[in-house]
């Protein structure tokens, strides 16, 4: 018996549909009905059961007890997808339609659900209406139970005018002309639905929307790209400057959120930026920065810079910048305002009240934390922004900053901020803020006062918006971790070129390294050693390339990494490198050549095993396991930093001559040498530990921040 089932989300003419299934019946067919309408009704009820329908079922008519996002999305999709989102976990509509010969929607809204459920079916034949339905039961009879697959695809003319008569009429031709086969995972079918919501004359509504529901069932059937795509072609034919740009910016993050890098950047940021700029002349503020936000947050998304092995910014830093700097609301967002009022001098008839301040993160504060709590001349407080709620919100407002730069300081958040930090700024002589992320765009929304403001710039805060919506100018002293990294800042914001920058200093890290001198065992000789493999950027695969060329040589070379994996959910760039990296070491891992040892708080023990210390990323700031491992007498081997190779500044200044190769082949030949023997590799050992005690170590370093501190004019 052929199985037949309908599904509408409109109460359909019953007499029709009373003589519909009596005629199915004829053929052999059992019917049954799913119904977003009200079954239940009593005028609805008594109907279908004058109906000889095998079963009838109640689809869900509201989203009350899905959560708040899905509501509000369902709420901006066009009326087909709505129902889908209604009912897709419908158990009882699934098993069905498994089972069915032949899936049918009664009615236009009702067309996206069938064509999902007939992913879950590839057997069953589609159909838009009851006349193709019985048509299609017709040719199962006459073959004997093969469904019908005949389908033409419609002219382009043809789909373009049901385009402009209604959103819900566009898929609903195709999915009548064609099955879900042939139209979405076909490249001709793929074309088709690009072509259609790029037809001429379409009304700007009715663009959008349809080519927002053409690219989730593209997004569905894994046409990732074609989603994109799709959304892109119907952004180019949208003359409404907002429109246009959520167009491309749901077009860019398809594949973004693939792992991918959109394919036309400039072209989608360029859109934002437009909308942003003329939202900004009819001072339109809060459209404006919201926009703009969205275009900085595409522009430095970390899958372009962070989750993969190279980076626009590695190069041509300023000119992938040069586009933000044409546009007026970024121009008036990065307006210097400076200060009103010059830091006052270290006082000497009292201590120096410091405020360290950070949000959450303090990995490298606690040295400094404790010796300055502890220095004669130096009254310490500290304040981490994430333990307060009202501090930690105002800190990460990215729109609400933008927004204030845009009304030239006159928002609400301005005086939020003005009120939650005046207190900390009205006690400091100095404040110390970690990290040049969003807790520096916020102190600098205000004015400082005559409180001295210094901040940290590391590494990773300069491929993100953040520097962009820093007031630098309201900066007395910027300190950056290594010269190469203070190169990139400056390339990339003018204002730390101009006459309002603050003052530039280049101190490493506050490291205990004297801790990590600890003998080593001679068999750590034949140990390659990776300390934090929990980012793509350590690209820990090209110390499995070095791996195994020194193992060609000598099999009781090992490599352990230290630290934990990374997280596969941080984005798909990620997930893909993880999975790799995972295939590249199962043989390796199930022989014992390489071990994961997982996270430590003790890594001057787990460096005890280490004999070789390999620095295998595409970038760094001054890579600190690299110096702790050179500290507890590892022979360091340090890859030149993809991202900064070739320039005046790179891990080959940084670090002394030697050290930095060029490949995994040079670093294969400087390991085999080196550990030739006992004593070639302890010497080597040893002159590593000497340099980096001499150079990295607390009590070398502490004196550059007691100069910072104390001594700000020879700072």
């Amino acid at each position: 018996m052929t199985d037949v089932l309908l599904i509408a989300a409109d109460r359909p003419q019953f007499g029709v549909l009373a003589d519909a299934v009596r005629e199915f019946e004829a053929l052999g067919a059992q019917v049954r009905l799913a119904g977003s309408f009200h079954l239940e009704a009593e005028s609805t009820a008594g109907e279908l059961a004058r109906i000889p329908l095998t079963e009838t079922h109640q689809l869900a008519r509201n989203l009350k007890h899905r959560s708040q996002a899905l509501r509000r999305r369902a709420g901006q999709s066009p009326r087909g997808l709505r129902m889908w989102m209604r009912s897709g976990r419908d158990s009882w509509l699934r098993a069905r339609a498994r089972k069915a010969d032949v899936l049918v929607a009664l009615d236009a809204a009702a067309v996206y659900t069938v064509w999902r459920l007939a992913q879950y079916n590839r057997g069953a034949a589609t159909r838009f209406g009851l006349a193709p339905a019985l048509k299609a039961v017709e040719e199962l009879v006459e073959k004997g139970g093969t469904a019908a697959r005949s389908s033409v695809l419609p002219p382009l003319h043809v789909v373009a005018r049901d385009v402009r008569r209604s959103v819900d009429n566009l898929p609903a031709h195709l999915v009548r002309s064609a099955t879900t086969q042939t139209v979405m995972r076909s490249g001709v079918g793929a074309r088709l639905w690009r072509s259609a919501v790029a037809a001429p004359g379409v009304p700007v509504k009715v663009r959008a929307a349809t080519s927002r529901y053409v690219a989730e069932g593209m997004r569905w059937a894994g046409r990732t790209s074609g989603a994109a795509l799709t959304l892109a072609d119907a952004a180019a034919k949208v003359t409404d400057p907002k429109v246009r740009a959520e167009l491309y910016y749901e077009s860019a993050m398809q594949e973004i959120r693939n792992g991918v890098s959109p394919r036309d950047l400039g072209t989608v940021v360029g859109a934002h930026l437009t909308h942003a700029d003329g939202e900004f002349a009819r001072g339109n503020t809060s459209e404006a920065a919201e926009t703009l936000l969205r275009a900085l947050s595409l522009h430095f998304h970390r899958v372009l810079h962070i989750d993969q092995l190279s980076s626009p910014l590695a190069e041509d830093a300023d000119g992938f910048v040069a586009p933000l700097r044409r546009s007026a609301a970024f121009r008036a967002l990065t307006r210097p305002r400076g200060r009103q009022r010059p830091p006052a001098p270290v006082p000497v008839d009292r201590p120096l009240r410091l405020l360290l301040t950070t949000s959450a993160n303090d990995n490298f504060l606690h040295l400094i934390r404790q010796h300055f709590g502890d220095h004669p001349g130096v009254e310490l407080r500290y304040l981490d922004l994430a333990a307060n709620k009202h501090l930690k919100r105002i800190s990460w407002a990215g729109t609400r900053m933008i927004e204030d730069r845009l009304a030239d300081g006159t928002s609400s958040y301005q005086e939020e901020a003005e009120r939650l930090m005046r207190p900390y700024l009205d006690w400091a002589d100095t404040v110390f803020l970690e990290w040049a992320a969003g807790p520096a765009g916020m102190l600098t929304t205000i004015d400082p006062g005559d409180t001295r403001i210094v901040v940290r710039l590391h590494s990773y805060e300069a491929f993100t918006r953040w520097p962009h919506i820093t007031d630098f100018s309201r900066v007395d002293d910027l300190v950056f971790v290594a010269p190469h990294v203070k190169d990139l800042t400056t390339s990339l914001v003018p204002v730390l070129r101009g006459e309002q920058a603050p003052r530039f200093h280049v101190l490493d890290n506050a490291m205990n390294l004297t801790g990590f001198d600890r003998p080593k065992p001679a068999e750590a000789r034949f140990n390659l050693g990776l300390v934090g493999i929990g980012q793509v950027a350590k690209d820990p695969k090209w110390a499995v390339d070095v791996l195994e060329r020194v193992r060609r040589h000598d099999e009781r070379y090992r490599l352990i990494m230290v630290g934990g994996d990374m997280d596969p959910k941080a984005s798909q760039a990620t997930r893909e490198y993880r999975r790799e990296l995972d295939r590249l070491l199962a043989p390796l891992e199930e022989s014992g050549a390489a071990v994961r040892s997982g996270p430590t708080d003790d890594v001057p023990s787990k460096l005890t095993e280490i004999g070789v210390i390999l620095s295998s990323s595409v970038r760094e700031g001054c890579h600190v396991g690299l110096m702790e491992g050179a500290a507890s007498g590892a022979v360091p081997v340090a890859r030149d930093w993809p991202f900064y190779a070739g320039k005046p500044n790179s891990a080959r200044t940084l670090y002394p001559q030697g050290w930095v190769v060029d490949s995994p082949a040079d670093a294969a030949e400087r390991i085999l040498k080196i550990t030739a023997t006992e004593e070639t590799w302890r010497a080597a050992g040893e002159r590593a530990r000497e340099h980096a005690l001499k150079v990295w170590d607390w009590p070398v370093v502490r004196k550059s921040f007691e100069r910072l501190f104390l001594e700000p004019e020879r700072g």
